[in-house]
C-alpha cells in the first residue's frame, strides 16, 4: 500500500479533531446549529494552521445526509466523498494558478446550476488574494446576491490584499499560529498511534522549529521518522534540522553577567565566522530571555521537558528579573533595527554593547567596577556572587544577595565605615521608602547599640517613623541585638551608599563608551563616513522623591 504522509493522513475530519482554533469552532458549530449560515466565509491565517482543513469540515457539514450538523456523521456518501476529495459539489480552486477573470467566469458560471448530489455548491478558493483586480470584480455581484445554493469558502495568508468589497460580503475568521505545546501535544498523540517512541525534547524541538504551522510540524516529524529509523531522539532532530545548539546563546549570556565585552564582542566574531544569522539570533536570545523570566516567575510554566531546561534554570539563578526584562527589550528592538544598521554584524555587535551600557544598577550595585579588558569571569565565579532566584524572595533595585546568604551563615562582622554601611545596606531584606532611606543616609559612626546617620536636607521627605521603624527592625535583625538609630540632617555632599552606586554606574556607562571608540568598525565609520558617537547620558538614581 503507498505510504501516505502524516498530514494527509492525520488530517482532522471533524471539528472535534482540530488541534486548537477552538474560537473558530465555536463560532461555527453554533452557527451550524441554529441554521444561521451565511453565503461566503474568509480563513485568513499563517501556513499550515488548518484553513483548507476547516473548510472541508464545514463543507461536510453542510452537505452530510443526516442534515446540516456541527458533527457530520462521517460514513454518509457525501462525507466519505469530501474526505477522499471526490465529491462533485465540492470544488475547490487554488487561486495562485488560476488568477485571471476567465477562470472565475466559469467559476461563476458552473455556480449558477443547482448541486448534482448535495445540498450545497460549496467553492473553496485557496490564496484567494492571487487573484487579480478583474476577477474579484468579476466576484462581487455573485458575493452580493448569491444564489442560494451555493456557499464560498474563501481562504488566505495575506488578508491586506483582498479588496474592502470582498472582505466586507464575508464573514471572516482568523485562524491562529498553534503555540509549540499544542503542537507538541498533538505530535505526541500522532506517534503514539503509529506505535513510534520518541522523546520529548525532540518534540518540543520539532514544534519550536515549525513556528505555529501543524502541517510544517507534521512534515518534519514524517522527515524525523525517515531520518531516525527507530525512536526519535533529541541529537537526531538536532542533526536533522541542521540546528545549531544553544551554546553560543548561552555564552554570549555569561558574557553579559559577566561584565565582559571583550568577550561579548569576540563571540559575535564567532558567529559570524560561522555564518549565524544575526536576525534569527536575535530572535532566539529573545526566545531564551522568556523562558528564563518564565523560570524565575512562574518556574510551573516551563515544561520539564524543554532542551536545555537545566542551563535555563542555571541561568536564571544567575541573573536578576529586572535585567532579564531590560535585555529581552534590548534584542526586540535591536531585531528591528537590524535593516537600519551599516552591516548585520554592525547591527548585532551594537545591540550587545547595548545591553552593557544600560546594564541597571540592580545587579552590580556590590561589584567593583573593573575594566572592560580584565579577564572574563567565568560562570562558576558568578554562581558564588547571585542569590538563585527561586529559594529567597528577590531582592529589592540597587541590591544583591550572595550566595551565601541562602545557607544563612551568621552574618559577617560590620566594618564601622561608610564602606561598611554601603555593604550593609545590601545585605539587608528591605523594600519601598525604608530602603530609599537607608540608601540615602551617610554613615556617621556606630557607639554601643546605637548608629548615627545623616541624611541629606533634600532627602529629609524620609525622616518618617515608619521607615524609621522598618530600618531599625532589619538592622536588630542583622546584628542579632536591638539597635536604635539616630538621624541627623546634613546640607554637606553625603557620601551614601545611592551616591558610591551612581558613581559606579557612571564608570561603567564610561568604560561601555570608551569600548566602542576602540572599536575599529566604529574608528572606520568616523573616518570614511564622518560618522559621530552619540554619548547617552545614565538614567540619574537621586530623585527628590530618593532612589529610583
Amino acid at each position: 500500500m503507498t505510504y501516505q504522509v502524516l498530514a494527509r493522513k492525520w488530517r482532522p475530519r471533524t471539528f472535534s479533531e482540530l488541534a486548537g482554533q477552538a474560537h473558530v469552532v465555536r463560532a461555527l458549530s453554533n452557527a451550524l446549529s441554529q441554521n444561521r449560515l451565511h453565503h461566503a466565509y474568509l480563513f485568513t491565517g499563517t501556513r499550515g494552521v488548518g484553513k483548507t482543513t476547516v473548510a472541508r469540515i464545514l463543507a461536510k457539514a453542510l452537505n452530510c445526509e443526516t442534515g446540516i450538523s456541527a458533527t457530520p456523521c462521517g460514513v454518509c456518501s457525501a462525507c466519505t466523498q469530501i474526505d477522499a476529495g471526490r465529491f462533485v459539489d465540492l470544488l475547490e480552486l487554488d487561486a495562485a494558478s488560476n488568477t485571471g477573470i476567465d477562470n472565475m467566469r466559469e467559476v461563476l458560471d458552473n455556480a449558477q446550476y443547482a448541486p448534482t448530489a448535495g445540498r450545497f455548491k460549496v467553492y473553496i478558493i485557496d490564496e484567494v488574494h492571487m487573484l487579480s483586480k478583474p476577477a474579484f470584480n468579476s466576484m462581487l455581484k455573485t458575493l452580493e446576491e448569491p444564489p442560494e445554493h451555493v456557499k464560498f469558502i474563501l481562504a488566505t495568508t495575506d488578508p491586506q490584499k483582498i479588496p474592502i468589497t470582498v472582505l466586507s460580503r464575508c464573514l471572516q475568521f482568523n485562524l491562529k499560529q498553534m503555540p509549540p505545546e499544542l503542537i507538541r501535544e498533538h505530535l505526541t498523540r500522532i506517534l503514539a498511534l503509529e506505535a513510534i517512541d520518541a522523546q520529548p525534547a525532540a518534540l518540543q524541538l520539532i514544534a519550536r522549529a515549525a513556528e505555529g504551522s501543524m502541517r510544517d510540524a507534521l512534515s518534519l516529524l514524517d522527515q524525523a521518522i525517515a531520518y531516525s529509523g527507530g525512536a526519535i531522539l533529541a541529537d537526531t532532530v538536532h542533526g536533522m534540522l541542521g540546528a545549531l545548539d544553544r551554546h553560543y546563546l548561552f555564552n554570549l549570556l555569561s558574557a553579559l553577567i559577566a561584565d565582559d565585552g571583550p568577550a561579548l564582542l569576540d563571540q559575535a566574531g564567532h558567529m559570524a565566522a560561522r555564518s549565524i544569522d544575526f536576525d534569527t539570533a536575535l530572535r532566539d536570545l529573545a526566545a531564551l530571555l522568556q523562558q528564563i523570566a518564565l523560570i524565575q516567575i512562574v518556574p510551573a510554566a516551563l515544561d520539564e521537558d524543554t532542551p536545555e531546561r537545566e542551563t535555563i534554570v542555571k541561568l536564571a539563578a544567575q541573573i536578576d528579573p529586572q535585567t532579564v526584562q531590560l535585555y529581552y527589550q534590548i534584542s526586540l528592538l535591536g531585531r528591528r533595527d537590524l535593516g537600519l544598521a551599516p552591516d548585520e554584524f554592525a547591527g548585532f555587535s551594537m545591540t550587545l554593547l547595548r545591553m552593557l551600557a544600560f546594564l541597571p544598577q540592580t545587579r552590580t550595585a556590590d561589584l567593583p567596577v573593573k575594566s572592560r579588558h580584565d579577564t572574563p569571569a567565568p560562570i562558576a565565579a558568578i554562581t558564588e556572587t547571585k542569590r538563585p532566584y527561586n529559594d529567597t524572595p528577590a531582592p529589592e533595585v540597587g541590591a544583591t544577595v550572595t550566595q551565601s546568604s541562602v545557607a544563612e551563615p551568621s552574618p559577617p562582622e560590620f566594618v564601622a565605615n561608610q564602606t561598611g554601611w554601603s555593604e550593609l545596606v545590601i545585605q539587608l531584606q528591605l523594600g519601598g521608602q525604608a530602603r530609599m532611606l537607608a540608601l540615602q543616609c551617610e554613615f556617621d559612626r556606630l557607639a554601643g547599640n546605637t548608629l548615627h546617620l545623616r541624611l541629606p536636607v533634600a532627602q529629609k521627605h524620609l525622616i518618617d517613623k515608619s521607615y524609621q521603624d522598618k530600618l531599625r527592625e532589619a538592622l536588630s535583625k542583622h546584628f542579632d541585638r536591638a539597635i536604635r538609630l539616630e538621624i541627623s540632617l546634613t546640607e554637606a555632599d553625603a557620601n551614601t551608599p545611592i551616591k558610591q552606586q551612581n558613581e559606579a554606574r557612571a564608570q561603567r556607562q564610561a568604560a561601555a563608551e570608551n569600548l566602542i571608540r576602540e572599536d575599529g568598525f566604529v574608528r572606520d565609520a568616523i573616518n570614511q563616513l564622518d560618522a559621530r558617537i552619540v554619548s547617552v547620558e545614565p538614567i540619574t538614581h537621586t530623585t527628590n522623591q530618593g532612589a529610583t
